[in-house]
């Protein structure tokens, strides 16, 4: 089976953006990457997958500490109520698994189906972390990179204040 990173760590060099990458164990939740990582410097991320009730799926990526309320979060991102969406369609419409879900993997969303609301935290963080498409590696990134990547895939960055739970853009 070829590495799911490459593609993406071609494109990233295409655009122009340098990024740092480092193995690890397989991580799958917050809690395992805050006791696993080490020292590794800037801002790591939590990912949701989720999908509304009208069927509209988001990706929602906000600093590992924020606290999402997910009752409110359809009213923060203007949609009906959300609920998580199931592994066979997280792998179909972004092509990775649980464990993996990742800002990169808006890059398999050929059909750009997925809506992308990102934390205003991480918008303006720095240095950032997220797994490239695998959960045994994290790659190192800048924010105005992170927002540069996405804005190539033709995404609108949604920028979402989740402590006063507002859109910023």
């Amino acid at each position: 089976m070829s590495d799911p990173s490459t593609i993406l760590f071609d494109y990233l060099e295409n655009l122009g953006i340098e990024t740092r990458t480092h193995s690890h164990v397989p991580l799958f939740t917050v809690e395992d990457s805050q006791s696993l990582r080490g020292d590794l410097p800037g801002l790591h991320a939590k990912n949701l997958f989720v999908k509304d009730k009208k069927d509209t799926l988001w990706l929602v990526v906000a600093e590992e500490n924020t606290q999402i309320r997910m009752n409110h979060l359809h009213k923060t991102l203007g949609c009906a109520r959300l609920s998580f969406g199931k592994p066979e369609l997280l792998l179909e419409t972004l092509g990775v698994i649980p464990g993996s879900v990742t800002p990169f993997a808006l890059i398999n969303d050929h059909n750009r189906i997925v809506n992308f609301a990102l934390d205003e935290k991480l918008a303006n963080g720095g240095i950032l972390n997220f797994h490239p498409l695998r959960n045994d590696r994290t790659t190192t990134i800048q924010s105005a990179d992170l927002l540069k990547f996405i804005a190539s895939l033709g995404y609108p960055s949604k920028i979402v204040d989740f402590a006063q739970e507002t859109v910023l853009s």
